[in-house]
């Protein structure tokens, strides 16, 4: 029999794109509200690996990814998918989103996105929200899996989560130490 335990805490990282690289900074802001004070930051990405967004966000679409300093329980990955749902929805124009969010988990093992959009290796977290392993680490770093986006086998966002990672090592000690903080 297995026994349940509580996991270790995860490091959030949020990625996001837009058209309007102005849009940013209160992009960034509206996240810290949520989830307190960020502690890496990615340089802005192209993000031009498919033409899903164009009719609702434009075109030449900009890529960026922050992480932050407080941990999150990885359970609550569908309540902050649907967080950022709402912050989505907030800076709209006319129903069109000027923002897309991408909220994932990554712990020593994994990288987990957060997504509306079922498919078949996707699992129901709850609130509409299914999470999708999207990168494993393995022989010393994260390793894309057969349905990765495009974007997230880049060597530029690859280097990042690899940053974030190393942090997340570093800040996860004391959890172990203190489970009960």
């Amino acid at each position: 029999m297995s026994i349940p335990r509580q996991p270790l805490p995860a490091k959030l990282v949020v990625g996001f794109f837009l058209a309007e690289k102005s849009l940013g900074p209160a992009a960034v802001s509206a996240l810290c509200e949520r989830f307190g004070p960020v502690d890496l930051v990615s340089a802005w990405l192209p993000f031009d690996y498919t033409d899903y967004y164009r009719a609702e966000m434009g075109g030449n679409l900009l890529r960026r990814l922050v992480s932050f300093t407080r941990l999150v329980d990885p359970g609550q990955l569908a309540t902050i998918k649907a967080m950022t749902n709402v912050v989505e929805q907030q800076m709209a124009v006319n129903g069109k989103r000027l923002i897309n969010f991408d909220p994932g988990t990554l712990t020593a093992a994994q990288f987990v996105l957060a997504t509306g959009k079922n498919y078949s290796h996707r699992i129901y977290l709850g609130q509409g929200i299914f999470a999708d392993l999207t990168l494993v680490f393995s022989r010393g770093a994260f390793r894309p899996l057969a349905w990765t986006y495009p974007d997230y086998r880049d060597d530029a966002l690859l280097s990042f989560l690899g940053r974030a990672r190393r942090k997340y090592l570093v800040d996860v000690k004391p959890a172990v130490a203190h489970p009960c903080r």
